[in-house]
């Protein structure tokens, strides 16, 4: 392997990007299999049983759709039944969303297949790993805004890890 090639056994975006597929296309299988949707639906279907009355602008901020993938989720889990969705009492263009009692117990009933393949998930792990895992996680996740904010220049010399720029 030459310097010239990202170690994917090594690349952090790409370990988290290979696991996370993985872990989606077998959850998105499953519930379709048993419960008649996939993997995104359910991600609206967690948010709004944990935020109810929110706008799909905070599921968007939450979950990391994009505004017509979520817009087309809600749209089908509303023609479903699953989740009603009715104007703000605040004037605009927002509309709040919620389950309906069928769209909680479809919830509920994911919940527990969730539950079950996080506790087969964490099997080789110890407690204490697990928290760790969480930990860093977050810290990841909140690295993330800062690395998405790197807008390189052309040509412009490398930073070092820990080195400031001479602006800084």
């Amino acid at each position: 392997m030459t310097s010239s090639t990202l170690d994917l056994e090594r690349y952090i975006p790409a370990l988290l990007t290979f696991a996370s597929n993985r872990l989606s296309h077998g959850a998105s299988e499953i519930y379709r299999r048993l419960f008649g949707v996939g993997i995104t639906e359910w991600r609206v279907i967690s948010m709004l049983a944990r935020e109810p009355d929110i706008s799909a602008a905070r599921i968007c901020q939450v979950v990391g759709f994009d505004k017509g993938l979520a817009s087309r989720v809600i749209k089908k889990l509303s023609a479903d039944g699953l989740v009603n969705v009715s104007p703000d009492s605040i004037p605009g263009n927002r509309s709040l969303l919620r389950l309906t009692a069928e769209g909680e117990a479809l919830h509920d009933k994911v919940l527990r297949v969730v539950r079950e393949r996080e506790r087969i998930l964490h099997e080789p792990f110890t407690e204490a790993e697990i928290e760790t895992l969480i930990s860093l996680l977050h810290r990841l996740h909140a690295q993330a805004e800062i690395v998405n904010a790197y807008r390189p220049e052309p040509n412009a010399p490398k930073r070092r890890r820990g080195e400031r720029s001479r602006t800084e």
